[in-house]
């Protein structure tokens, strides 16, 4: 019997470190068994070059990412989601469009590496944490029994890795 793949979808506000990270190891480590996209609410039209550099130190795809609004996904012609996760405090807290199927959602936002001002290596540092608490939340979700749980228990377990180490002041219960 063949599984169903699912559509994920990584929101944060400009769409250039946190959500990119997540898309881009959701697409190895779910490879198969997941589609992943990301969106930003307000995108800045441009990957974080910080972000590409770390996915590529971990050997994680870089190719194809681009900064993209939401609004993407929100059309009758985009891909329906079944799971969609907020990265960031910011974008937790926005109005999101009415998505079709009613996808199950959670907030598993960790501090913006964007945001680090300093050296360079202070700045490759902090990508590389916000990529360690991704990489871990990502585990933690493709190891789940999706098929065999209910929508209840299925909201709570997201919930609960949202809440993982590294979790952003929002995120943490």
């Amino acid at each position: 019997m063949h599984e169903r793949v699912y559509n994920v979808l990584f929101l944060c506000t400009g769409n250039t470190a946190r959500s990119i990270l997540a898309e881009s190891i959701l697409r190895k480590e779910g490879a198969g068994r997941f589609n992943a996209f990301s969106a930003g609410s307000q995108p800045k039209g441009v990957v974080n070059p910080y972000a590409l550099r770390t996915l590529e130190a971990f050997g994680y795809p870089t190719n194809d990412f681009r900064s993209k609004s939401w609004d993407e996904f929100a059309g009758a012609d985009a891909p329906r989601m079944d799971f969609i996760f907020t990265v960031c405090d910011s974008a937790a807290g926005e109005s999101c469009p009415v998505w079709p199927g009613h996808p199950s959602t959670a907030h598993w936002g960790i501090e913006d590496p964007a945001a680090v001002q300093g050296a360079d290596i202070d700045k490759l540092r902090a990508f590389s944490e916000a990529f360690r608490y991704m990489r871990n939340r990502i585990a933690a979700f493709v190891a789940l029994p999706i098929r065999g749980l209910d929508k209840l228990a299925l909201d709570a377990r997201l919930r609960d890795i949202g809440a993982l180490e590294g979790a952003s002041e929002k995120a943490a219960p």
